[in-house]
């Protein structure tokens, strides 16, 4: 059922439901925000991730008047940094649609020694750095699910025990990162979907990095970056899938890597007839007829 304004007559004239514009149209959607950025150990989280369409997360369809333009928002990797209290959480996705905007919350960035898991917090969120910590601690990742959705729109970050050579792995759309001491800090997976028309996994967490000697974090599959050891960076999560990055070695310079960019989609039926801009976002056709508008920047759609 498509998520409807409760607005009254009056304000449905502004949403498009004036005279001749026929019934709103119902749409399947994936919407992914912004992977977080990384800095040393601790991995980034992976953008929120929300779908309608088979194999998602079980969120109702949009529903949109015809001949309206929308707002799409594609929300950019959050930026990395040397110093670990300055990389950020990813951006926030979001779809404008009839009478309200459905939104996905940005990755949430690594957590700094000596720092709450809140400061992780996101879509998924942020490996932790244990480094220097009173033995016997577990350290919590960053918790997921930051916009408090049902479905949840994603994981939190692995858990790290005091004194670790190893950060933990940033939370993935499918998947918690994984903790450390003793283990690698593995970036969470991610979610896979066909909504485009064939299956592609997005929403990986960062790998955590290391000390020289120890073994980096894998990044989670579906666009998560790598950690890196020693003097080694973070890969960066990969572009249009929301991964976070991945941690770097405690020695790495300039010691923080970017969040990949977040992604969106519409798809409804094979008469649907969508007008998008810029002209870097597309519309494809599925293997069943089905119409597909892709965004991977901010534009606008609408629907007759």
């Amino acid at each position: 059922m498509p998520i409807l304004s409760s607005r009254g007559g009056g304000s449905a004239k502004g949403f498009g439901l004036g005279a001749g514009r026929g019934a709103p149209i119902s749409l399947d959607f994936l919407l992914i925000a912004g992977g977080a950025g990384a800095s040393s150990y601790g991995g980034g989280g992976a953008g929120g991730y929300r779908s309608s369409f088979p194999g998602g997360t079980g969120s109702s369809q949009l529903g949109f008047a015809r001949g309206v333009s929308y707002s799409i928002t594609v929300g950019g990797g959050g930026p990395g940094s040397g110093s670990p209290a300055t990389a950020r959480r990813g951006a926030d996705s979001s779809i404008q649609n009839l009478g309200t905007t459905f939104s996905a919350t940005g990755g949430g960035t690594n957590v700094p020694q000596g720092n709450p898991s809140s400061l992780g917090e996101g879509g998924s969120g942020g490996g932790v750095d244990g480094r220097g910590e009173p033995p016997g601690q577990d350290l919590q990742g960053g918790p997921g699910n930051k916009g408090g959705y049902t479905p949840s729109e994603g994981n939190p970050g692995g858990a790290s025990s005091s004194n670790a050579a190893i950060g933990s792995g940033g939370g993935g759309a499918g998947a918690a990162g994984t903790r450390t001491g003793p283990g690698t800090g593995n970036g969470g997976a991610g979610s896979s979907s066909s909504i485009t028309g064939s299956s592609v996994t997005r929403g990986g967490g960062g790998g955590g990095g290391c000390s020289p000697g120890q073994t980096a974090g894998s990044g989670g599959p579906g666009g998560g970056g790598a950690g890196g050891e020693n003097t080694a960076n973070g890969t960066p999560g990969s572009v249009n899938t929301g991964g976070g990055a991945g941690g770097a070695g405690d020695n790495a310079s300039p010691g923080g890597v970017n969040g990949g960019s977040g992604f969106v989609v519409l798809r409804g039926p094979s008469a649907t007839n969508f007008t998008v801009a810029p002209g870097t976002n597309t519309i494809t056709t599925a293997p069943n007829g089905d119409k597909v508008a892709t965004f991977t920047v901010s534009g606008t759609v609408s629907v007759t």
